[in-house]
This record gives structure tokens, sequence and C-alpha cells, in this order.
């Protein structure tokens, strides 16, 4: 047979064999080959699943999370590798990077334990005390020959010869003395009639005296300073004629001086009749001064909200002048709360009666943070009384919560507008890419966040200015932080959009007598806010 000639070849046999066992081996071994470098294998595709895996998210945006590395869609901002805890992550916790924690500035604190005082801040200026304020008249009628007097603001003293009268009334009367002189013999008593009328025009006995010796009446006179201090007002000029009791000028005496406080009523219940109040002046700055409250105006102005509270205070010097303008601090203690915990304000978070905080996790390798639920006392300065939530030692954020708060919401996590939390599956994030990273933000923004933070254009002047702006824009509900700043003009507002809006709060504010870029206030509301508040040119 021809065709199986090949097989009866004693070399062809075994060559087929060899070739044949060849490629069975490959068939069977190929496979598992690899795990003769098994260790090199199983490394290298770890290293590939974790590639694959890792997430890249946004330190100023925690929201994004990319599969590759790139660039923020919101900001432009390189992105960072995330970071997964080593340690067991409380399912409630917020995690963030050093990275985010550097640049959302964020703070902690640890918080101890103090005694309670509550400074009161209040604003107001210098006035003359009324009971010091007198009027200089004329005693006598006539025609103003001279006025040594010439100006306000210039400081006599009693007994000074302030003005020169030509008074016929006065020429009559010194002749009666003058006649009744040569009578003394047979009627003493008239001369002593004559010369108590001159007393009665204030002339002195010295001038009655000189009268008497000169022998002549006199048809110009001095007219004389029955008190001592700062003349307020000029009432008359050279050559007027002025009746008997006619007003010439008011003087004030300022060695005491009042002190003249706006309070609004919520500052009331901690200021209290005999409470010292240390202050200061901006046309003096460095120095301190103090003084005790005489008299709190147990009625309240119905346009501007305040009381005025009367603090008197020794003026050696005459440094305080009137119209001055004064920053005062009222501090209160409260025994009732003292050695209690007190943190800062900034640390706070509210939204209707809910009070939060974050709270730093110890010992974790990353920053985490939970949301807790505390009681709040009194307002302090800056501060808050804790009644119940935190214990002493604990470290709480102080500085950038609104930061913290932002990335709990984001991630799903209680905070403090969803205290249940709502949690995002990290897998759906993570298949997040640059097409959809901006629908992911508007749903965080409109949806999920319910905060809107925004400028507005406020005008004001001083701290009385920045307490009214806020306390109206405070008083909008919905509005979670409201801070006004004098330099810029500009009111930073953090509100819930579903619950206001920017027409409502610059309404609010324009109320209380503060345009804004929208609204302007009303004249007959402007008009009565204090002199330092007044901003229209």
């Amino acid at each position: 047979m021809k065709k199986y000639k090949i097989f009866q070849n004693n070399w062809a046999k075994p060559a087929i064999y060899v070739v044949g066992g060849l490629i069975l081996g490959w068939l069977i071994f190929h496979h598992s080959e690899p795990a003769k470098n098994t260790e090199g294998t199983v490394v290298q595709e770890n290293v590939h699943d974790e590639a694959a895996h890792q997430i890249w998210t946004c330190a100023m945006h925690p929201q994004i999370r990319m599969d590759k590395p790139g660039q923020c869609p919101i900001c432009g901002m390189d992105l960072i590798p995330l970071k997964t805890a080593t340690a067991e992550l409380d399912p409630d916790a917020v995690q963030m990077t050093k990275e985010a924690i550097k640049l959302a500035e964020v703070q902690t604190t640890i918080i101890g334990r103090q005694d309670a005082e509550k400074e009161v801040s209040l604003y107001g200026k210098v006035q003359a005390d009324e009971r010091r304020i007198k009027t200089q008249a004329a005693h006598v009628p006539g025609r103003i020959e001279e006025l040594l007097i010439s100006f306000t603001g210039e400081t006599v003293r009693k007994g000074q010869v302030i003005a020169r009268i030509y008074s016929p009334s006065m020429i009559t009367a010194q002749e009666e003395l003058l006649q009744a002189k040569q009578l003394v013999p047979a009627q003493p008593a008239l001369i002593e009639a004559a010369r108590e009328k001159l007393r009665q025009w204030k002339l002195s006995g010295k001038q009655i005296a000189s009268i008497e010796q000169g022998g002549k009446a006199q048809t110009v006179f001095d007219v004389l300073s029955n008190v001592s201090g700062i003349v307020l007002t000029k009432l008359v000029n050279q050559g007027d004629y002025v009746q008997q009791g006619a007003a010439l000028f008011e003087v004030a005496d300022l060695s005491n001086v009042w002190v003249l406080f706006d309070a609004y009523e919520s500052d009331l219940p901690w200021i209290k009749t005999g409470s010292s109040v240390a202050f200061t002046l901006q046309s003096l700055p460095g120095q301190k001064f103090s003084g005790k409250i005489t008299f709190i105006d147990p009625v309240i102005n119905p346009t501007t909200r305040v009381a005025l509270v009367r603090v008197e205070a020794s003026n050696p010097g005459g440094k305080l002048k009137p119209e001055m303008f004064v920053n005062g601090i009222v501090t209160s203690a409260l025994p009732k709360y003292n050695d209690g915990i007190v943190i800062p304000q900034s640390a706070v978070l509210w939204t209707g009666p809910r009070s939060v905080v974050y709270v730093k996790i110890p010992g974790a390798k990353e920053p985490e943070f939970l949301m807790r639920e505390i009681e709040l006392g009194p307002a302090l300065s800056n501060a808050y009384v804790v009644l119940s939530g935190l214990k002493e030692g604990e470290e709480i954020v102080t500085n950038g919560t609104f930061a913290v708060d932002a990335s709990a919401q984001l991630a799903g996590k209680p905070s403090m507008m969803n205290p249940e939390g709502n949690q995002v599956s990290s897998g759906g994030m993570a298949g997040m890419d640059m097409g959809n990273a901006s629908e992911t933000q508007s749903r965080a923004r409109s949806g999920t966040m319910k905060q809107e933070h925004q400028m507005i254009k406020v005008s004001g002047n001083c701290e009385m200015c920045k307490d009214r702006i806020e306390t109206a824009a405070k008083s909008v509900s919905g509005v979670m932080t409201a801070d006004w700043s004098a330099e810029k003009q500009m009111l930073n507002v953090e509100f819930d959009p579903n619950k206001t809006n920017l027409d409502a709060i610059q309404k609010a504010v324009a109320k209380v007598g503060h345009d804004t870029e929208k609204f302007k206030a009303p004249d007959e509301v402007y008009k009565q806010l204090p002199e330092c508040c007044l901003y229209r040119k």
C-alpha cells in the first residue's frame, strides 16, 4: 500500500510521536505555565485590580468620584486618590482627606469647662449731663454794647464778664441809689432798698460799692457769668436788644458727662442698674474708660427697637466730648452655669430647634467626624453654654464646620439638613465620568443639600449696623447663617432655597433701614437710625 509507506521507515514513527507529545503537552499545561512564576503573576494581577478600583476625588468637592486621574469638572483642580481607612469606619462618620481639611481650613478644638460670663456689646455716644446744662440770662433789659463771649465751645468761668449792656432802667436804679445816699440820716432804709434792687439785678457788692464811691451813674455795665462750663449755644449778637430774663447763652459743665448707649431688647435681661460698663472711644484708641449704669429707659423705641442705657462718667481733662462715638461692654456673670462646658459659636450648626456639632473620632489615621445633636444654654460672647450632648475633653470642629457638613450631605451621611442620612453607593459614584459630573453637582445643590450660599450688597457703617443687618436676615425662616462685612459692604448668607429666597432676605434687611442692591429702605425708617448708622450721602 503505497500511502502507508512512510510508517514503514524506522525514523518516521519516533518523530511523529515526539511532535504529537509536544502538542498534547502544550494543550494540557499551557494554562498552568504561569504557575511557575506564580508570585510575579499574582502580584501583577493584584496591581492591575487595585488600579482598576482606585477612586479619584477632588479635595474641595468630595462629591466628585472618578475611576481615573484628571481635573475636577467644577473647580478644575487636579484630582487626588481617595484614601480608605484601614480601621473599620463608623457608618455614620464622614471621612475627609488631609488635603481637603487643609484647603477647607477645618480647625478643631478640645473642649473644657469654665465659668460662664456673658458679654453684651453696646454702642452709643457721649452727651452732656442734662442736669449740668444752665442758661445764662440777661437780668436787666437793654442793648448789648459788647459781647466778650463770641462763639460756641468757648470756656467761661463763674464771675467772668461775658457782656456789657446799656440799660436805661439800670441808669435809673443807680440814680435812686445815689439820691438815697444823700438822705442817709433821715431815711436809712431807703438806701438799703436801692441797694437790694441792684442786687436783684445780679450786680455784685463790688459793683454797687463802685457806683456809690463814684457818685455818678454808669451808662454801660458788666454782665457777669453765674455758671462755669462750655458754651453750647450763643443766642444773641452784639447790638441786640434784650428783655429782662432773655437767654444769652447755654452753658454746660462737662466735668461729668453721660454716655448714652443703645441696647436691643434681647440684651436688656443681661443689663441692670448699677452694672459696670467698660468702654472705649474711636477717637481715643488704646484708652479705656468705665462707669456705672444709672438709668435704663423703661420705653423701647418702636422704630429702632432699642432702649437708652445711661452711664455717668467723670471727665477729667475734658477727654470725653459730647457726640463722640463709644463702644461699651457689659459683663454679666451667670452663676447658674459656672463650671459648664462652653464651645465657640462657630462650632454650632442649627436648623429649627436642632443644634449640631461635628466631633472628631479619636485614633483614626485619616480625619473622621461624627455629627452629634446637642442642647444649648445661653449665648455668651462668641460662645454657647452646652447643657447636654458633649463631654469634657472631646475634640470638635470649630472652624470650617459647613465644609464638614457639606461632605456629610454629599456622602449621604447624617448631616444638619438630613439627620437620618441617605447612603450613596460608592460604586455608582466611582463610575461617574466627566460627562455626568455636572449633573451630580446640580443634584447635590438643588436636591440633597437644600442649602445655598449667596452674597448680597447691603449698605451700612458700623458695628450697630452689623448687628441690625444680621439679626434681620436671620429672622427670615430658612436662613441658617448671616455675616455682614462693613469693609466690603456685603452680606454673606446661607439659606434653604426651599424655604426662602434672596428677595425675602433683602426685604427684611431693607425693612430695618439698610439699602440692598434691589430694595431701598423706607426714608422714615432710615431717619430713625442712630447717627453713626446713617450711610446715605
